[in-house]
């Protein structure tokens, strides 16, 4: 615990056998309460090895893609009681060794979310970031900081901590299945007011590391820009979507998701 916070560190899986015991090793086991992996219908052995090193595993049956996963993730966060959620990638490209700092951010009451950013130092292209993905997240970053109204170093990393309150809130439900899932809930929680905050993070590229196509790539900005621009017009009135309405679906019902064990 952190500030008499339960931490719990979410994993979603898919395909990564050979890195899984390699994060769960670094994880900060003195701060971290509860470790949960979701494996999305992996054609390998990652729930096998989750499973052995006494991790909470959850399988889905069929692959629900990268947003779907984090929303399995987080309602089981919450199902179990957690104060403080940390969503940590399986396949090493983020250092779990983060975890009390972004954590901390939170139980201290300055932010609601943190974000493990690769911009802030310099270490991105050193860490093996592709440079096109490099130019893309400056480029993207840019123009939807313009859009929302908004200052942060990037919006597309995947190394992040939420509190509780801030995951019962958004409807994340709303939200895409896909990656663009993640800049959606970006976009959800500058709109609904929460704080956030950043930390320095050292990107890792390695040939374990999952990384999607160039093609999904192009499909992720568009839907990045998209997000953005719905903030925008929803501000000026013009549109009303559902991801962006206190009305929307959240996680879980409300007497589960209050639950704590």
């Amino acid at each position: 615990m952190l500030d008499n916070k339960k931490i719990c560190v979410v994993m979603p899986g898919y395909n990564a056998e050979h890195t899984v015991q390699k994060t769960y090793d670094e994880i900060p086991k003195d701060i971290v309460d509860d470790i949960i992996l979701v494996d999305d219908g992996s054609k390998d052995r990652t729930a096998e090895v989750a499973r052995s090193l006494g991790v909470h595993t959850i399988v889905h049956p069929r692959n629900r893609g990268y947003g779907g996963n984090q929303k399995t993730c987080y309602t089981e966060a919450l199902k179990r009681g957690a104060d403080i959620v940390v969503m940590l990638h399986p396949d090493y490209q983020y250092t779990p060794k983060l975890i009390p700092a972004l954590a901390s951010c939170i139980s201290s009451g300055v932010y609601d979310i943190a974000l493990g950013s690769r911009i802030l130092g310099k270490s991105a292209l050193q860490g093996g970031m592709p440079l096109y993905k490099f130019v893309a997240n400056r480029v993207l970053t840019a123009v939807e900081n313009i859009l929302v109204d908004h200052r942060l170093s990037e919006y597309h990393t995947g190394y992040r901590a939420f509190s509780r309150e801030v995951l019962l809130t958004l409807p994340l439900e709303e939200n895409d299945d896909d990656f663009v899932f993640d800049n959606q809930m970006l976009v959800q929680a500058i709109h609904f007011g929460f704080r956030i905050g950043e930390v320095s993070c050292p990107t890792r590229y390695e040939t374990d590391s999952s990384s999607i196509s160039f093609a999904r790539s192009v499909r992720y900005g568009f839907g990045v820009l998209e997000a953005a621009a719905q903030l925008r017009l929803t501000r000026m009135g013009l549109i009303h979507p559902r991801f962006l309405s206190p009305e929307g679906r959240k996680l879980a019902p409300p007497a589960a998701a209050e639950s704590r064990q």
